[in-house]
């Protein structure tokens, strides 16, 4: 008899009891999940931090990311399952247009009307591998809390179970794989809990005003409806007072550490999000997970992250019999960014970093939006090329996403930008893949602009753009790249680090070759610097030209 069948003949006490011997067998209705793994790693920062940055993701350099759900479906931008709620924006005024009012037609029922219809993986990885991407992220959940996976823990509230009925994270690891790309998923349901607040509010004004969103909804007023039978708080999880000052829209972001008068999320949530990421890298094996957090999920009022982090780093050592898992988290102290990768949202540092680092961008807005589309708004590949050669001479990778429709394709706008990339990448990557920093990241006159960090990040396109008075470097092995931003005015480099008796690289230069080429270019050093002589004719995309220095 199989086991969801046995199950129904069992009375609660022989389920629970046959349930327990499942799980302490490592077993849950045919999903092959993991006991707890034993390993060198425990759930404390002090355990964590003798973490090492695995090889593979050193090398990489270079992701890209499908940050990929119904949130999508309207075409609306970022956060719309919060905006939606939020009185007079725009979004909230879209969907009035689009679906109805919240009250009546929630986030729920964007789901129901996602379909996925022109989702294909394969031929999207396979562009991403084409374009020089070394490793794959999908997203498995955002902040409104559906799984696209095959979640027994959501069991309702999935991409298997509603909306396009498909399982998307195994589409995409499938996909990945087929490539021979490293696979990586993004979670970010940890913040469903007060993300999600919005949706408890009710207009202020007009024909509905008071009249509640969709927020409270439970079970029991589904009769009638596409979701009877169905729990919208196992998607909203709102019930539960609101946190303090929740009206206030920018307070979600004040409260992203679980602090500033939050409602305090309760152990059976959190517990629920430890099991849920758990099987997710039992199932689907991913090689890295993103988290969207502040350190940890949940931390400093849980440990539910720090036991994810030694359960995931156990089970690779289990698996592989070295530590090969990623596992990066935002707004890291120096001891939490030796325990995991340190990620910056839309932003760079300004220095060389000590440990190995990853900022994550987006060509648009990390969901789709139409309006960008519309004002022709995406990053052109020069400003994704320039920042992948920046962040890797300061010791760090990028992982940049591409927007994708509610349909699951990209627009030709977007895919001419991928494949710009990758004519660039064709010719350059050796001055990428498997560097290293070398004793300075670069000079010239965009760093002494650049905007520092704030928060997370954010810190991208505050400096002036780059031009050829721009030089970044990175060596491998006794090679030195040196990178010039620009195609330089009367076809003359001059890199002032590399000056006559410049105290960076004393030994005699013998060959420069242009990476793109490998045409060999004469040059001379100078107490001024280094000038080396570019050929008449600007190459393919010339807006970044590396030069191999021997």
């Amino acid at each position: 008899m199989k086991r969801r069948d046995a199950l129904k003949t069992m009375s609660a006490a022989a389920a629970g009891l046959y349930l327990s011997n499942i799980f302490a067998q490592g077993q849950w209705l045919g999903t092959p999940f993991q006991p707890e793994i034993s390993g060198p790693f425990k759930p404390t920062w002090e355990s964590l931090m003798k973490y090492q940055v695995p090889d593979w993701f050193r090398d990489a350099k270079f992701g890209m990311w499908a940050h990929w759900g119904p949130q999508c479906e309207p075409e609306a931008g970022d956060w719309y399952a919060r905006g939606m709620y939020m009185e007079d924006s725009w979004q909230y005024k879209y969907h009035l247009e689009h679906y109805g009012h919240p009250s009546k037609v929630g986030f729920k029922d964007v789901i129901h009307s996602w379909k996925a219809d022109r989702w294909d993986p394969d031929d999207l990885v396979g562009l991403y591998k084409k374009a020089g991407a070394k490793y794959f992220m999908a997203m498995a959940n955002h902040h409104d809390n559906l799984d696209l996976y095959n979640s027994t823990y959501q069991k309702e509230w999935n991409s298997v179970k509603r909306g396009p009925k498909k399982d998307i994270v195994k589409g995409w690891a499938d996909a990945a794989r087929k490539y021979d790309l490293p696979f990586a998923v993004s979670v970010h349901a940890a913040h469903a809990w007060s993300w999600f607040e919005t949706s408890q509010r009710a207009d202020t004004k007009g024909p509905l005003a008071g009249v509640p969103y969709d927020g409270k909804l439970t079970a029991k007023e589904g009769k009638g409806t596409w979701w009877e039978g169905l729990d919208p708080q196992e998607l909203y999880a709102q019930n539960h007072p609101l946190g303090e000052n929740s009206h206030d829209n920018g307070m979600i972001h004040r409260q992203w550490n679980w602090g500033n008068g939050v409602a305090p999320p309760t152990e059976a949530y959190m517990e629920k999000f430890y099991n849920r990421t758990k099987e997710l890298i039992d199932v689907y094996k991913p090689d890295m997970v993103y988290f969207d957090d502040t350190a940890l999920p949940f931390w400093p009022v849980s440990d539910v992250g720090l036991r994810f982090a030694a359960y995931m780093y156990n089970k690779s050592i289990a698996d592989h019999g070295e530590l090969k898992a990623v596992i990066t988290g935002k707004i890291l102290n120096e001891d939490q960014r030796q325990a995991m990768v340190w990620d910056i949202e839309r932003g760079q540092s300004n220095t060389i970093e000590p440990l190995p680092w990853q900022t994550d961008t987006c060509i648009g807005g990390w969901h789709y939006d139409r309006g960008i589309y519309d004002r022709k708004e995406y990053k052109t590949a020069k400003t994704v090329i320039h920042t992948l050669i920046d962040v890797v001479s300061k010791n760090g990778n990028l992982m940049l996403n591409i927007p994708v429709r509610g349909n699951g394709s990209i627009d030709e706008q977007e895919r001419a930008v991928v494949e710009e990339i990758g004519e660039w990448m064709a010719l350059n990557s050796k001055s990428i893949y498997g560097t290293r920093p070398w004793k300075i990241f670069g000079e010239g006159p965009q760093q002494e602009s650049a905007g520092e960090l704030q928060a997370q990040g954010f810190n991208e396109g505050k400096g002036e753009p780059f031009s050829y008075k721009d030089i970044r470097f990175a060596t491998k092995g006794e090679t030195l790249y040196a990178t010039v931003m620009g195609w330089p005015e009367q076809g003359k480099a001059v890199i002032k680090s590399l000056a006559e008796g410049n105290a960076h690289y004393p030994k005699k230069i013998r060959r420069i070759r242009l990476v793109s080429t490998g045409q060999r270019l004469s040059f001379r050093q100078t107490p001024e610097g280094l000038i080396v002589d570019f050929p008449e004719a600007k190459g393919k995309c010339f807006y970044a030209n590396p030069l191999e220095i021997s």
